[in-house]
């Protein structure tokens, strides 16, 4: 992962520029997986974070599992389509 690929996905992800907000949940979404091996479930996200689930959503409009993860390098989640 590197910088250059967050602005080569993000116009793919309907994302015109990463805020403060976005990069805190990659930020976050990148150490769970560099300490537990798996990217987590939403509801860890969200309380982790602070995020509501409608505000993930707002930011990532493909969704947490697909969109975030991709622009977190992470590999896609298990049931994730």
């Amino acid at each position: 992962w590197c910088p250059e690929w967050l602005e080569y996905v993000k116009e793919s992800e309907g994302i015109p520029e990463i805020t403060a907000d976005h990069q805190k949940l990659l930020d976050f979404l990148q150490d769970y997986y560099r300490k537990n091996g798996i990217a987590p479930m939403v509801r860890i996200l969200s309380k982790n974070t602070g995020f509501k689930l409608k505000e993930i959503y707002e930011l990532f409009p493909s969704g947490p599992g697909k969109g975030a993860c991709k622009m977190a390098g992470l590999p896609k989640p298990t049931g994730c389509v």
